[in-house]
């Protein structure tokens, strides 16, 4: 069985079926990349699988570490070892970046507020971050800042690598983390990314380009279209889609993959 096994994952958004049974094993130590045309489903995918309100399950299931995650509130599967880097971060005024990572990960840890050796130390805390602030070429004043209010798009994107380098998730979900980015950022975003690939952690890409995928190698490349997976194989499927694009699945107006500047 693998470490994070989704089996005929079907979901609807406002009454309209979006997933038509999904299916994939995700190892930790793999990196998977899921590609398809707008509206294939792959934020659909990230959202259900993260126990988004808005999106209903209609059938199948997600096991992680023996339980269906489908049954869990967004935090338990948070806690259970999970994380998605969202497309679109959302802003929270009043709440800097500092006191939101030092109480995600205080609940990662179990405190309660009791128990302090359980919670992260202001020491501890700040050596945590030095390097991963570093190679996310983010300085200290960030920390200070509330939460995505004023950042840019790449700011933002790079603080929810931030927060997965923190909280080291087992199974992580990036959705479409490279989504307006220039070419320094993913490749800061990357490095981060691969500094944290390893034998505890199963990534799963959701991307439109195959641009990210030049800086971070997946070991397995699925095509999403119209809520299913019609093709999966290794890097070569990104190079396929780069070539040809979705036509071959009726997507002819998506003649490539490739971001038009």
């Amino acid at each position: 069985m693998a470490d994070f096994e989704i089996k005929d994952l079907r979901a609807s958004v406002e009454g309209r079926q979006i997933l038509k049974g999904v299916s994939l094993d995700i190892n930790k130590g793999e990196v998977h990349a899921v590609m398809g045309p707008n509206g294939s489903g792959k934020s659909t995918l990230s959202h259900t699988l993260m126990g988004h309100p808005g999106y209903s399950v209609d059938g199948g299931s997600v096991m992680f570490k023996g339980q269906n995650i489908l049954d869990l509130e967004p935090d338990e599967r948070a806690r259970l070892g999970m994380f998605l880097a969202l497309q679109y971060p959302v802003v929270v005024p009043g709440i800097s970046m500092a006191n939101f990572l030092r109480t995600a990960l205080n609940s990662h840890r179990g405190y309660d507020g009791k128990d302090k050796s359980k919670a992260v130390s202001p020491k501890e805390f700040r050596g945590l971050l030095k390097d991963k602030l570093k190679v996310l070429h983010m300085d200290d004043s960030f920390l200070s800042r509330y939460i995505n209010d004023g950042f840019s798009g790449g700011e933002k994107k790079r603080a929810e690598i931030l927060q997965m380098a923190v909280l080291k998730p087992e199974i992580a979900i990036l959705d479409e983390t490279d989504s307006g980015l220039d070419i320094d950022s993913i490749k800061f975003v990357a490095e981060a990314v691969n500094r944290m690939r390893g034998p505890n952690l199963g990534v799963l890409i959701i991307t439109h380009y195959t641009r990210i995928l030049e800086f971070i190698q997946p070991d397995f490349v699925h095509v999403l279209v119209d809520g299913k997976f019609v093709l999966s194989g290794g890097s070569e499927v990104a190079e396929r889609l780069e070539k040809t694009g979705y036509s071959e699945w009726g997507h002819a107006e998506e003649t490539t993959p490739q971001e038009v500047a």
